[in-house]
C-alpha cells in the first residue's frame, strides 16, 4: 500500500494525523479556557467527557493518531538520514542551508520533548481522571473534578516550568508542521506558501498562548498560598 511503502505516502499520513491532532488541540484549548471563567462549567465538560463509551472511543482514536504520527516521524527521520548518508554532516555548508528553518532541522528533538510533555500531561490528568473512573478508583479529587486537578497541578512551580517548556516545543513543532502538512497535501502553491506560513504562525501562537494563559493564571492564583 502506497501510504505505507512510499515516502510520499508516509508524508501524507504524517500530514493528515498532524492536522487531526492540531484540531484536537484547538478543542482542548477552548475547553481549558472555560476553566478561567467557571470551575463548575469546566467540571461539567469533564463529566460529559468522562469514561462514557463515546469519550473512550474518541480517546482510543486520538491515541492511535498520536502513535501513528510518532512512528511515522521516526521512520521518515531514519529514511532521510539514510538517504543523505555521510552528507548529513555537511548541511551547514550548503549555500541554501541558511534558509532551512531551525524547527525543520530539529523536528525529531522537538518531537521527543513534545512526547515527554504528553506523558507528563497524561499522568497529571488522564491517569487521575478517565483512567481512575474506568478502574473505579478516586484519588485526591474525584475523576470529574478537573478544576481541582488543574489547581493541584499548576500550583506546583516545577510542573509550571515543565509545561512552559512543553508549550514552547509544541509551538516550534507546529509552526513548521502546519504549513509543511498543507504543502504535502498539495494545498500550498507559490502564492499560498508564504500565506500558509503566516497563517500557521498566527494560529499556533494564539493556540499556545491559550494554553499558557491557563497555566500561568492558575499558578499566580495559587502563588500566594505556596509562597
Amino acid at each position: 500500500m502506497w501510504l505505507i511503502n512510499s515516502s510520499i505516502g508516509r508524508k501524507v499520513v504524517m500530514s493528515v494525523t498532524g492536522i487531526a491532532l492540531i484540531l484536537f488541540l484547538t478543542f482542548h484549548c477552548c475547553m481549558n479556557i472555560v476553566a478561567l471563567f467557571s470551575g463548575e462549567g469546566y467540571n461539567m465538560i469533564c463529566e460529559f467527557l468522562g469514561a462514557n463509551w463515546y469519550a473512550v472511543v474518541a480517546t482510543l482514536g486520538l491515541a492511535a493518531l498520536a502513535v501513528i504520527h510518532i512512528v511515522y516521524a521516526f521512520i521518515l527521520t531514519a529514511q532521510n538520514r539514510t538517504a543523505r548518508g555521510d552528507n548529513r554532516y555537511e548541511v551547514s555548508t550548503v549555500v541554501n542551508a541558511g534558509k532551512v528553518e531551525w524547527a525543520s532541522k530539529n523536528m525529531l528533538v522537538l518531537g521527543l520533548i513534545v512526547l515527554g510533555g504528553l506523558l507528563l500531561h497524561l499522568f497529571n490528568f488522564w491517569y487521575n481522571m478517565m483512567f481512575a473512573e474506568l478502574i473505579g478508583t478516586t484519588g485526591l479529587y474525584g475523576p470529574a473534578d478537573g478544576f481541582n486537578w488543574i489547581i493541584e497541578t499548576f500550583s506546583n512551580p516545577v510542573f509550571v516550568v515543565l509545561y512552559i517548556i512543553w508549550l514552547v516545543a509544541i509551538w516550534f513543532h507546529l509552526t513548521h508542521g502546519f504549513w509543511s502538512a498543507l504543502q504535502t497535501l498539495g494545498w500550498s502553491g507559490k502564492t499560498w506558501f508564504c500565506r500558509w506560513k503566516i497563517i500557521g504562525i498566527i494560529y499556533v501562537t494564539l493556540l499556545m498562548l491559550g494554553f499558557l494563559v491557563v497555566v500561568l493564571a492558575f499558578f499566580f492564583e495559587c502563588a500566594p498560598s505556596i509562597l
